[in-house]
């Protein structure tokens, strides 16, 4: 080793000793007949200190040094007089007796320090500038050790980690697929997997009946914050199992990396069916740390002869608690962040509850005291609350009113990043209905199982069928789904069919994994966590780019090596691709 110690070990019961130290220049500060260098390393930060009693030489090196360069130090621990107690090394120094230059260093374009003057495309130009800054290497030494500590805990539980193919069979259901030519076989092409759904079932046919698999997997979808075209998930599947076991054993998982990597004991998760979540929430993840729960209004507001509510398929309130006070300023403001395209609502309606104890809406002219009454009493107000209220087609306004409720979450500082809220979403419907193909589609996947009691519907009202699967989430965010899986060739053929698959399509797509139900498989189910998703939780962030450590941007771009980029037309050729592409 070229160093005795690293840069964030040394303390007051070093002193004395000889040591020597790698890492680069933080920062240094010559100060005449003293000078100071910070140096670093993944392990922390320490202060060298030369002074005149080093030779002239040995100084003027010292002096020239920038940062970012790479030094090898030798000197001895002494004691700080200026201490930091905010460093475990803070209380010591290293008297330099010796540096050599392992490498020198351009001017960085950025400072690399917790607060950095990058902004973001240029710290992902030079992501690995970036790295070294002690916010993003913490983060991934947060994720690291979630890794560590999901691994040990599957392995107590028996489950066994088995790698599954990078290059698959392209599907048409889900998400679109990355492809990749073939060339040994022209104008065929291989996936990059959404999951490992198929194999990992086939591993139950296998009789490796508990799997983990800390995975790779790949969506050539439109990203945002939550996501990225390649991700990781901790996917799972279990054998000779009910969903009480899985909702037990991952509720576990999720209890033991809270309490090992941030030391919270997480004691509640409760339990909600998807039907109730949409009606009380408006999503299939609700952010529980807080309350403003929905409340249907049609029997209240309709038949008033305000026709904005007469002619609404819903009508639905929240509370806003001892927000009475907003001004007309500020409603108008929240009323346009409502209109803007994302949202889409048409208009916002409010009743303040005076801490007078008046009531007064802004549809004042349609409905008496009485009506505000009732309306009050409908939402649990009190004086001094904000009644909030959006009106229309059912599905678009409960979309609408979980936008507004998470941004008055957010306004009134309800949102803590520091609490956790998990939940687990029950009996979400099997399919769900698309305009644009006109046709159903699994909301999860095809595989996945239906109520026993509901697969009669299938025939009749499809669309009613609940589906055996579940999702976990933390503070409005999805961090896992999963299903019981169908393991029965007449029932996954059926499934199949639902969706519009041939029996020739179906067999032709899925073959393998109908054939390989004939051979005696397993009733079996489980689960997926988004690895990305839950480290940044953790990490108290709301973007998964900074636990990835190299991401990609906006776009899908990694600005870094400069890619998605052009291949040569040997290339090409050599996989018989022809391109033409736009002026």
């Amino acid at each position: 080793m070229l160093r005795t110690h690293t840069c964030g070990e040394l303390t007051i019961s070093n002193l004395g000793e000889t040591v020597t130290l790698c890492g680069w220049v933080q920062k240094s500060r010559d100060l005449g007949a003293t000078t100071f260098i910070d140096v670093r390393d993944r392990y922390g930060l320490t202060q060298l200190v030369l002074n005149t009693d080093n030779d002239a030489t040995l100084r003027e090196k010292a002096k020239g040094l920038g940062r970012e360069f790479v030094l090898k130090v030798t000197g001895k621990v002494i004691e700080r007089t200026s201490k930091n107690a905010k460093m475990i090394t803070g209380d010591i120094e290293i008297a330099v007796t010796d540096i050599e230059i392992l490498n020198s260093s351009k001017t960085p374009p950025f400072i690399i320090e917790d607060e950095t003057d990058g902004g973001e495309e240029l710290r992902a130009k030079y992501r690995y500038l970036d790295l070294r800054r002690n916010p993003i290497r913490n983060n991934l030494m947060l994720r690291h050790k979630m890794a560590q500590e999901i691994r040990k805990y599957l392995d107590g539980l028996d489950f066994i980690e088995v790698e599954t193919p990078v290059l698959i069979k392209s599907t048409p259901e889900g998400a679109r697929d990355f492809v990749v030519p073939s060339r040994m076989n022209p104008g065929e092409f291989y996936a990059l997997p959404q999951s490992p759904q198929t194999f990992k079932q086939l591993l139950m046919v296998s009789g490796f009946d508990r799997y983990f698999q800390i995975v790779k997997c790949f969506r050539d979808e439109d990203l945002r914050a939550d996501r990225q075209p390649e991700f990781t998930q901790i996917d799972c599947e279990l054998s000779f199992i009910t969903q009480e076991d899985i909702l037990n054993i991952f509720e576990g998982l999720t209890r033991h990396l809270f309490k090992t990597v941030k030391g919270i004991d997480l004691v509640k998760f409760p339990r909600m069916q998807y039907a109730d979540a949409m009606r009380l929430y408006g999503s299939d993840k609700p952010d529980l740390r807080f309350g403003m729960e929905f409340v249907e209004l049609n029997g209240i507001m309709k038949g008033k002869n305000f026709s904005i509510f007469d002619n609404a398929e819903l009508i639905v309130g929240i509370n806003a608690k001892g927000c009475a006070e907003y001004t007309r300023k500020q409603l108008d403001e929240l009323t346009e962040w409502l209109k803007r395209p994302q949202i889409g609502a048409t208009g916002l309606i409010y009743c303040r509850y005076g801490t007078d104890g008046t009531l007064k809406s802004s549809v004042d002219k349609f409905y008496g005291e009485d009506d505000l009454t009732n309306l009050a009493a409908a939402l649990s107000a009190e004086p001094g609350d904000l009644i909030l209220i959006l009106a229309g087609q059912s599905q678009k306004v409960r979309k609408q009113m979980n936008e507004l409720r998470l941004e008055m979450g957010t306004r009134l500082g309800l949102r803590n990043k520091n609490d956790f809220a998990p939940l687990w979403v029950l009996d979400f419907p099997l399919l769900e209905w698309d305009e644009e193909t006109e046709r159903y589609h699994a909301m999860h996947h095809p595989f996945t199982s239906p109520k026993p009691e509901d697969i009669a519907m299938l025939d009749t009202e499809p669309g009613e069928v609940r589906a055996n699967a579940y999702d976990l989430v933390i503070n409005g965010t999805e961090i896992g789904g999963g299903s019981i899986r169908i393991h029965d060739r007449t029932l996954q053929a059926l499934m199949f069919k639902h969706l519009g698959f041939s029996p020739e399509e179906a067999q032709k797509q899925f073959g393998f994994l109908m054939d390989a139900f004939e051979y005696g498989a397993p009733p079996h189910g489980g689960i997926a966590f988004g690895f990305d998703r839950l480290c940044s939780i953790f990490a108290g962030l709301d973007s998964i780019r900074d636990v990835i450590a190299f991401p990609k941007n906006n776009s899908g771009r990694d600005v870094m090596i400069d890619t998605p980029s052009s291949i040569s037309d040997a290339q090409l050729n050599e996989l018989k691709i022809t391109t033409t592409l736009p002026l």
